[in-house]
């Protein structure tokens, strides 16, 4: 059973008040227009709605309410939470392409795979990534037994890969970049002018390997 009040991010006993404050704020975050062709902004706007239209109909949350209070007393494992598996069939994949992740867990009434929010005990979903930060994209699986209060994770990381090492390469020097400007704030550690010396050789290093597998 999906958790509405999960979806928008309000308790339980939240007013008519804060769920519309808290629809209002997420559907633009995730409105389609915003982020197009991106399937987790449409399925997470499709959540959205959902939980609007259940939470915001008095008669229709009162028997939802009823529905997941059954729910959460029938079932509360008094066994910690344990992950049986968490996979993706490829960890390097280029930008948009398709990855399917399956998940199994025990003793668990609150499961999420992260980013994408709650899911079943188990399950197999196809994503696209179409962001990945510093080349490489996060999955999280939270695994979560309420009646005891013990949550077990565990991660995926999915590298990106490039069509040719021109995009490889200037993805590399970004990165380089990006590392090198923190490591010139600090003033601690190896002098500045030895670590941009050495930052110089290096991309050096780089654009004479490139030359010479041409």
């Amino acid at each position: 059973m999906k958790n509405y009040y999960y979806f928008l991010g309000v308790n339980e006993n939240a007013s008519e008040e804060d769920i519309k404050k808290a629809y209002r704020k997420l559907s633009l975050k995730y409105h389609p227009d915003k982020n197009p062709d991106d399937d987790f902004f449409e399925t997470r706007f499709i959540e959205i709605q959902e939980a609007y239209e259940i939470l915001i109909n008095t008669e229709k949350r009162r028997i939802y309410d009823d529905n997941l209070s059954h729910q959460n007393r029938s079932y509360r494992p008094n066994l910690p939470p344990s992950i049986k598996s968490f996979s993706a069939n490829k960890v390097r994949v280029q930008k948009g392409e398709e990855v399917i992740i399956t998940w199994q867990t025990q003793n668990a009434d609150i499961v999420k795979v992260l980013p994408f929010g709650l899911q079943k005990g188990y399950g197999e979903k196809i994503i696209r990534i179409t962001e990945f930060k510093d080349g490489q994209f996060q999955l999280l699986l939270h695994v979560t037994n309420s009646l005891l209060n013990k949550t077990v994770v565990q991660g995926i990381t999915i590298t990106e890969i490039f069509e040719n090492k021109n995009d490889e390469f200037r993805s590399e020097v970004e990165n380089l970049f990006k590392t090198e400007k923190r490591t010139l704030s600090n003033p601690h550690g190896i002098p500045r002018v030895v670590r941009i010396g050495l930052f110089i050789i290096f991309i050096l290093v780089i654009l004479l390997a490139i030359f010479q597998s041409r």
